[in-house]
């Protein structure tokens, strides 16, 4: 028996594993500006829920042009960073972290206001057969308007 529970410690360990190099190769690709590679983590169906947007984003296409796209256009120094210990299972993680960046970009349809701004948040992501399937971002959308403004 011990050596059952060994093998399932061991594979629970391997995929938290690459639940987190998932991740850390996503955040990569957003770090390095490329959205079309960061989409690429992501399901053709992944749901998006952007907490200051309300409602999810259905599809790796809306993700890619409707969110990544808008931060990185305009952030074009973004970073961000997991700044917390992740929570991770095989299915999924959870993780608090920091997005920095100057606002030298187009907001949307916002035009830029030059301003530094530091917001933090938590993610809860699902991943299934190495993708992620579903994607919650919750932050304090009253503080980024405001450090934007």
């Amino acid at each position: 028996m011990n050596n059952d529970k060994e093998v399932a410690t061991v594979n629970l360990t391997a995929a938290e594993s690459a639940s987190k190099q998932l991740i850390d190769s996503y955040m990569a690709e957003w770090n390095n500006q490329n959205a079309p590679k960061a989409a690429t983590y992501l399901t053709p169906d992944v749901q998006y829920f952007d907490a200051a947007v309300g409602s999810p984003l259905i599809g790796q296409t809306q993700a890619q042009e409707q969110v990544i796209q808008v931060f990185l256009t305009a952030l074009p120094d973004f970073k961000w960073e997991m700044i917390s210990a992740p929570i991770l299972n095989k299915d999924g993680i959870a993780f608090e972290w920091r997005i920095t960046g100057t606002n030298t970009g187009v907001w949307g349809t916002e035009p830029a206001t030059n301003k530094p701004i530091s917001f933090t948040g938590v993610s809860f992501i699902r991943i299934h057969e190495g993708k992620i399937t579903y994607q919650g971002d919750y932050y304090d959308a009253e503080s980024l308007n405001k450090q934007l403004s």
